[in-house]
């Protein structure tokens, strides 16, 4: 059940980001931007937890590149009667590429802010038993030798809660 629980909600979290009001809708209406980001297509959003290196090794990549999984599943049983009823940790990774430093950084806050306002658009109820707070975490990592030239990684964190029987 844990793996039905961590796709469904991997799907689900897919599905609001390429959706008709995911992060595409929201990149026009950032604030302050230079130069007008480019929109993502599904083949950009993918299932799966792959570090970059082996990422940018086993494919052609497309940046930037979403990333979306599940990391951690908890059974709380806080409902008594229920098979399942807990939380499910999930993440939005978003890696981005470019030949220049300037600017990488950026643009990754920028796509990192549509994520967020697509999140906080789909607080509540999410179906099948599914919920969202609307609580997250971001992180920034480092810029790093990597896809073209520079990459650099950011992780939204947040909780689904899920109660099904």
């Amino acid at each position: 059940m844990a793996t039905t629980i961590g796709s469904l909600i991997t799907g689900q979290v897919i599905q609001l980001l390429t959706g008709a009001s995911g992060v595409n809708s929201y990149l026009g209406t950032l604030q302050g931007i230079v130069q007008p980001l480019a929109q993502l297509n599904s083949a950009q959003v993918r299932a799966q937890n792959v570090a970059p290196d082996i990422a940018d090794q086993s494919t052609t990549m497309l940046f930037p590149a979403v990333n979306v999984y599940c990391e951690k599943i908890v059974n709380s049983l806080a409902e008594k009667f229920r098979s399942f009823s807990g939380s499910a940790q999930t993440t939005v990774e978003l890696r981005h590429s470019q030949d220049r430093l300037d600017g990488l950084q950026e643009t990754l806050e920028n796509y990192v802010d549509a994520v967020m306002q697509v999140l906080n658009a789909n607080r509540g109820d999410w179906g099948n038993g599914m919920f969202y707070c609307g609580e997250y975490q971001v992180a920034f990592g480092a810029v790093k030798h990597g896809g073209k030239n520079f990459q650099q990684v950011a992780k939204i964190t947040f909780e689904i809660g899920v109660s099904r029987s």
